[in-house]
């Protein structure tokens, strides 16, 4: 069995077929699904699904993107949402710097509280990190130094040094179909290099499409895919890829596992 750690159901490309995308993924061996929120209004939707699903759970936060949508969004919102027995996970959020859509100090302000919230709850923390490494180092450095909290990098696309000083914080890296492109030996490199114990595995669909998908919409069956090529990449056997971020994510994840 794999578990897509992020996928977004309610998104434009997967909701109008919904029942469609859980019933090919799980025909193609995916037992598990985290449906990821990146904007308040998204909350309801992304928890009502869990709800509805037995095998999909929800997260609720702001991505960067939406952050100065967002700039007065407090911790008791997130609080309140993250109660519910499905909501397993905070976020995504973190900082964008390669879009910039919304103003740095926002997303910052925002990522810390988002980290509060992580930090309370014991719910792991769903890190969105581009062209951003230095900031997004420097905060999660800060906040571990006032009080450790479960986390995860989402959709590596970092450099192998930042790579390491989020293994040295604790974190788990989360791999998607790009490490399957041609222009992505870096990438590749730190995932043949990855601790067996904190790598996941997702799609974040309906968004990159693992080759040989590529051009296509994404869907959460092709977690399959690069869950091969990330197997091949380090010499193990699917079913060992599948057996090691499925445990990964049970033990990262521990209100799903409860």
């Amino acid at each position: 069995m794999l578990i897509d750690s992020h996928c977004h159901l309610e998104y434009e490309g997967l909701v109008e077929d919904q029942q469609g995308v859980l019933a090919r993924a799980r025909e193609a061996g995916i037992g598990g699904f985290l449906n990821i929120s990146t904007r308040q209004r998204e909350w309801d939707k992304v928890v009502g699904t869990a709800a509805r699903e037995a095998d999909v759970w929800a997260s609720v936060g702001i991505h960067p993107h939406e952050a100065d949508q967002h700039a007065d969004l407090g911790e008791g919102a997130l609080l309140e949402a993250a109660a519910h027995p499905k909501v397993i996970g905070i976020g995504e959020t973190g900082l964008d710097y390669y879009y910039d859509k919304s103003d740095r100090a926002v997303q910052q302000a925002l990522f810390r509280t988002h980290i509060a919230v992580s930090r309370e709850t014991g719910l792991p923390l769903i890190v969105h990190t581009r062209d951003a490494e230095a900031d997004t180092a420097r905060i999660l450095e800060e906040e571990m130094e006032k009080g450790a909290f479960p986390a995860l990098i989402h959709c590596f696309t970092a450099s192998a040094e930042f790579g390491r000083k989020m293994l040295d914080l604790g974190l788990t890296i989360s791999l998607s179909g790009i490490v399957t492109f041609k222009n992505a030996r870096d990438v590749q490199a730190v995932a043949a290099a990855l601790p067996a114990d904190r790598l996941l595995v997702e799609t974040d669909s309906p968004f990159l499409a693992p080759v040989p998908h590529r051009g296509r919409k994404c869907e959460p069956a092709y977690t399959a895919d690069t869950a091969r090529f990330v197997a091949q990449l380090r010499g193990e056997t699917p079913e060992q890829l599948a057996e090691a971020t499925t445990r990964n994510f049970f033990a990262l994840f521990r209100k799903a596992a409860a």
